[in-house]
């Protein structure tokens, strides 16, 4: 396993997932500060002027940060983009993204040839999100410095492979960095993650009952009132097959149990989808394991302490008889 200098001083192993409409500023902000990688989608500065803006304010308020507070683990941030030719903002996106020298890109969907050579141009990684084995080879083949492995169970595009499948398969022909998502939800999840091989856990839902998360207060009560039996797989929505909660589909007049299949052709990931997300909301199924919305700060001391927790259990369980 393999971890880059610019994630060795994280507070805990943990990037939080970048999320449609939700990740902001002020999650990304107070991510960072708490001391896990935070991010955003470039998709979610709109107008796309506000992109230089939004970048110019996170790296202002982390130097500030960081100058105030020396001995903290102040951590990095990273900008997803979206490598789809229905995204007709990726070029204009990444010039400004290499312009401000973002450190860390999260790419999706397909594989990022061009992000990775502007990107390397200035010494940034690329981490790819894949939720299969032959996704994962293809990403690797362009360069990118690591992997996200989307399991089952993630909140929004997610794969179907379970991590104890997919993270053993990747980790026999790479030994980079791996990081891992897929109903993620708790301290003991982050060192599960770790233990099957994984260097650092990729974590979305939890954060959207977070204080600072850019979701309405409705979506974030149904993220509390939820299950993961209420977490419903399918591909109707953007053509790629995603998990949303089935109280919104059911608000927005659909029948959760009878959705239609749509054709993978549909997919865009242009202006136009706003819509779909607005309306039909996201969410893993590590949902049954948050029980009330809280500050960003505050999950994150609970994640750590759960997280230490379930390294002293496994310390002091007894150790199997030979």
């Amino acid at each position: 396993m393999s971890l880059p200098p610019l994630l060795q001083r994280l507070r805990l192993p943990v990037i939080g997932a970048p999320m449609f409409i939700v990740s902001n500023p002020e999650l990304v902000l107070a991510q960072c500060k708490a001391g896990i990688v935070g991010s955003f989608p470039a998709l979610n500065a709109r107008p796309p002027e506000l992109l230089d803006e939004w970048l110019t304010r996170i790296e202002t308020e982390l130097a500030a940060h960081r100058a105030a507070n020396p001995q903290a683990a102040v951590a990095p941030f990273a900008v997803n983009q979206i490598v789809h030719a229905s995204n007709d903002r990726l070029g204009r996106d990444l010039d400004v993204c290499v312009r401000h020298r973002v450190p860390i890109f999260i790419t999706s969907l397909r594989a990022p040839d061009a992000v990775v050579e502007a990107a390397h141009s200035y010494g940034a990684l690329v981490f790819h999100d894949v939720t299969n084995i032959k996704h994962a080879q293809r990403a690797l083949a362009a360069g990118v410095d690591g992997l996200i492995l989307v399991a089952a169970g993630a909140g929004g595009h997610a794969g179907r492979l379970s991590p104890f499948a997919l993270v053993p398969e990747v980790r026999a022909f790479y030994d980079g960095t791996i990081i891992l998502s897929g109903a993620i939800a708790s301290g003991g999840a982050i060192l599960a993650a770790q233990a099957l091989g994984a260097d650092l856990a990729y974590i979305g839902t939890r954060f959207i009952a977070s204080h600072e998360a850019n979701a309405p207060e409705a979506y974030k009560q149904m993220i509390v009132a939820s299950r993961a039996e209420d977490i419903v797989y399918t591909n109707l929505f953007t053509g790629v097959h995603g998990n949303y909660l089935r109280g919104s589909i059911v608000n927005a007049g659909l029948d959760p149990d009878a959705l239609p299949e749509s054709d993978k052709g549909a997919m865009n990931f242009g202006s136009g989808r706003s819509k779909a997300w607005r309306d039909i909301w996201g969410a893993g199924q590590g949902v049954g394991q948050i029980g009330e919305v809280l500050p960003t700060a505050e999950i994150v001391a609970r994640l750590e302490r759960e997280y230490l927790a379930a390294r002293e259990r496994l310390q002091l369980a007894p150790r199997p008889v030979t």
